[in-house]
């Protein structure tokens, strides 16, 4: 189906002025399997300012009528998902269509699920970008908004959510108020028999949602759900000078979502992976404050003011993200995100921005021509690398300016629509600063900086010089730099232990500088640049702060500044500047000492997913995964006292994950605990089940009889990730044939299914399915569309296959099968990973050769 181009949005909104939608849908079947569609009668009242010809989308089962002005218009001038309105004049119009639509499998449009705990079914609807059309029929582009009214018909027992306060009628339906002017992506709804907790803060009505079988696990943690909301709305209202902009603030917690969540306005949607059935760590209870800091900030950044076309996506995305985490640093009990999204966060944009797709955080409008090329925006770079960037904005600018900005910014666009000019101009109304110049360096720009100091001694003072590298940007030649505002951190060793490390001085500089840096002292023993992570840029050390590094790494005093020395070394070992083996080893003697849970998590996700996985040859792995797995047991033992759950937690996941041998695991499994604690809950158990088979430890039996035990949504996810990942012939053949020949996986039991599927210890069992994934990937998606295209891309990758012949097959899959556009970006990211990998190998052998 086409596509909408920038052109074919600026035509029309030339054109038609939309006023309002008036929108009826019928789910009182939903909960019939045998009904694979819905009813959808939708009334829009527009404006043309000129005589003309215009289209509406839409991609219907059936279209059943359609009529403009009261005069028929004939069904059959519907063009894939294109109606198109002739003989428009000048004044109003109204078009009624009355449509029969598909509820969906893949998180897009109206999807439906069944719970397999209870039966129960829920519906929702996730519009993004160009789904709308899977619902209603509507004029899609985001600079169109209108007021919408929507009423829906669902089952007895139901409760609807919408946009605006819903009320029940009676029979069934529901009507939800009117909303003030919104883009039509962000229309919501979500409907079923869904288990409320419901309260009002400062007169507004506060809830939050979930299905009923989870409504125990959401109970307990109500409180800390609605103390979030509450802090981050007072917040914002503290740093923003209008209101929040809707009549109702829900929060539903939904299942099958592929992202983490969609900023609706007055109900967004959740991955009720967010409502927690099993154990977690406080970092991953930081990250679900996050994540609900991060779209009540898109109330304003987004919904209130929202993007003209979809180029300036980082308007949205970049700004609710540090939002999300400077609101909750200043609001909540969790006072240190910033570590989290320097070492876990700020590595998706890095990595992001060092390949060819690598893109402008505020590309060039002529680079987003149309919706597809926008789907491939949202990554590391709209994301991590704007919310980085916008970090040292607020560095250099200065809080009070920034906020002063983006008040101006607020009311001047409010339910309108705003470019990245109409931004900076509101940013330059509020400053003296050169904002034009310094959009143009650090939002018009690709690519990473290198700060690398060089320093030296004399008598009793010391000097530093910072080298600034500009890394190639997307079209492989080198850029030409950004200016960074950095703090530097000093650090002596500590006399009385000789272990610790502590802070000299912490001083700001400018990066180019003027001329080199003195400082009163004798050379210090560690010099960080970017010290607490004020800029984005890859930092690199001086030959005697490595080797301190290296060697004293716990004795750093500041958690943020370690996870800047741990995101050097990361670095360092991509770039193939620093061994496999040294980062292990250190690794291995710093993080028994770490009490930051996000660097503990951080540091071994890396070290696991990466090093053992990719980075180390076949040869290499046995030690690797050695060493990791005597680490975990270390932080086990060193944890037997209580006081660290988390960090005990985060040991034993990755004990498990890293395991070599299934006696230990079988043993916990038999147990139902890890002596000591913790006890073994579903997520623990099912994640130590697909270890036992991959290592040939477990059957089909016993995978069935835990299904029995757990019968819920993410059980079914676990069986169907164990039995991919059994080492069985036919179990490889009845997975893949699941995946990719019959479309009957729904997008998480797609996604489980591949997770299992490729496992390193089964090359020689499932190297024949390599080809062909270049193959059945690439109708996948041209079936199943962007959705199951990234699933696709991203999770049935065959990634243990680090070799030049999988390089091969990728690049003629790129240049001669045609992929989507999602598959081609998720492809040709793999691919650049799969190259980065080889040459860290090559640089692995290189210097063993020369040690």
């Amino acid at each position: 189906m086409p596509v909408l181009t920038r052109d074919e949005a600026q035509t029309r909104a030339r054109l038609i002025d939309v006023h309002h939608y008036a929108v009826e849908l019928d789910l009182s079947r939903a909960a019939d399997p045998a009904r694979d569609t819905f009813d959808s009668r939708t009334v829009i009242r527009f404006g043309a300012r000129a005589d003309g010809a215009t289209f509406v989308e839409l991609k219907p089962a059936e279209l059943r009528s359609v009529t403009l002005d009261g005069q028929t218009v004939d069904p059959a001038a519907l063009v894939d998902n294109r109606l198109v309105l002739d003989g428009l004049t000048a004044g109003e119009h109204e078009l009624r269509v009355d449509a029969a639509m598909r509820y969906s499998r893949t998180g897009e449009g109206m999807h439906r699920f069944t719970d397999p705990t209870d039966g129960e079914t829920y519906t929702y609807t996730q519009l993004f970008m160009e789904d709308v059309q899977r619902v209603f029929a509507a004029f899609d582009q985001p600079d169109l908004k209108a007021v919408f009214e929507l009423t829906v018909t669902a089952p007895d027992g139901w409760t609807v959510l919408a946009n605006g306060v819903t009320e029940d009628i009676g029979g069934g339906t529901w009507r939800a108020a009117a909303t003030p002017r919104i883009s039509t992506y962000l229309v919501a709804v979500a409907a079923g028999p869904w288990h409320s907790v419901r309260t009002e803060h400062r007169g507004l009505p506060f809830g939050i949602h979930c299905r009923r079988s989870l409504a125990p696990f959401l109970d307990a943690d109500a409180d800390e759900i609605l103390d979030i909301t509450r802090a981050c709305y007072d917040r914002y209202h503290e740093k923003f000078d209008e209101p929040y902009p809707f009549d109702s603030y829900d929060q539903a917690f939904v299942p099958e979502f592929n992202a983490g969540a969609m900023e609706n306005p007055g109900l967004v949607t959740f991955r009720d992976e967010f409502v927690y059935r099993s154990a977690v760590t406080d970092t991953e209870r930081q990250t679900r404050a996050m994540v609900i800091a991060h779209e009540m900030a898109h109330m304003w950044f987004g919904d209130l003011v929202t993007l003209t076309w979809w180029d300036d996506i980082w308007l949205n995305e970049s700004f609710a993200e540090y939002m999300g985490f400077q609101t909750t640093a200043e609001a909540t009990r969790f006072s240190d995100p910033w570590t989290d999204f320097g070492v876990a966060r700020k590595s998706w944009g890095y990595d992001a921005d060092q390949r060819p797709s690598t893109h402008p955080v505020a590309p060039d409008p002529d680079a987003v021509p149309d919706t597809a090329s926008a789907m491939l925006n949202f990554d590391g770079i709209s994301y991590a690398k704007g919310a980085g960037a916008l970090r040292q904005l607020v560095a250099w600018l200065g809080e009070k300016d920034f906020l002063a900005g983006i008040n101006t910014h607020f009311a001047r666009h409010k339910f309108g629509n705003a470019t990245l000019a109409d931004f900076i101009d509101s940013l330059a109304h509020a400053t003296d600063r050169d904002v034009h110049g310094w959009a143009e360096a650090w939002l018009r720009t690709t690519g990473v900086d290198t700060l690398t100091p060089k320093v030296g001694h004399t008598g009793r003072a010391w000097h530093l010089t910072v080298d600034r590298a500009a890394g190639p940007g997307a079209d492989g030649r080198e850029g030409t730099g950004r200016p960074h505002r950095i703090a530097v951190g000093v650090y002596d060793r500590d006399l009385s232990d000789g272990r610790s490390l502590v802070l000299r001085e912490r001083f700001e500089t400018d990066v180019p500088a003027t001329g080199d840096i003195t400082r009163d002292g004798g050379r210090p023993a560690l010099v960080v640049l970017n010290d607490q992570d004020l800029t984005y840029a890859k930092i690199r050390l001086d030959e005697t702060s490595e080797e301190v590094a290296l060697r004293g790494m716990s004795g750093v005093p500041d958690a943020l500044t370690r996870a800047v020395l741990w995101n050097s070394l990361r670095d360092m070992v991509r770039d193939g500047e620093l061994t496999v083996g040294d980062y292990l080893s250190t690794a291995s003697a710093h993080l028994p000492e770490e009490t930051d849970l996000a660097l503990v998590q951080g540091v071994l996700a890396f070290a696991t997913t990466h090093i053992a996985h990719r980075y180390a040859t076949p040869e290499e792995r046995p030690d690797a995964l050695a060493l990791l797995g005597e680490l975990c047991r270390d932080l086990i033992r060193r944890t037997e006292d209580g006081s660290h759950p988390g960090l005990r937690l985060t040991a034993v996941r990755g004990a498990i994950d890293v395991a070599t041998q299934a006696g230990p695991l079988q043993a916990w499994l038999r147990e139902g605990t890890v002596p000591g604690g913790p006890e073994l809950d579903p997520e623990l158990r099912w994640r130590a089940l697909a270890r036992l088979a991959a290592l040939d430890a477990t059957d089909e039996a016993t995978i069935a009889a835990e299904l029995a035990d757990d019968p819920s949504a993410t059980g079914r996810e676990g069986a169907a990730r164990c039995r991919a990942a059994l080492p069985d012939a036919d179990a490889k053949r009845t997975a893949w044939e699941a995946m990719f020949a019959t479309d009957d996986l729904s997008n998480y039991l797609f996604t489980a299914t591949a997770q299992g599927f490729w496992q390193p210890e089964q090359a020689d069992l499932v190297r024949e399915y390599v080809p062909r994934y270049f193959e059945d990937a690439v109708s996948l998606a041209a079936r199943r569309g962007p959705a199951m295209a990234e699933a696709a891309g991203r999770h049935a990758f065959p990634l243990p296959f680090v070799d030049e012949e999988t390089l091969r097959l990728g690049e003629r899959c790129l240049r001669d099968a045609d992929p989507t556009p999602a598959l081609r970006r998720k492809l040709a990211d793999q691919l650049d990973d799969l190259a980065r990998a080889l040459r860290v190998r090559e640089a692995g052998r290189e210097a063993a050769r020369e040690g």
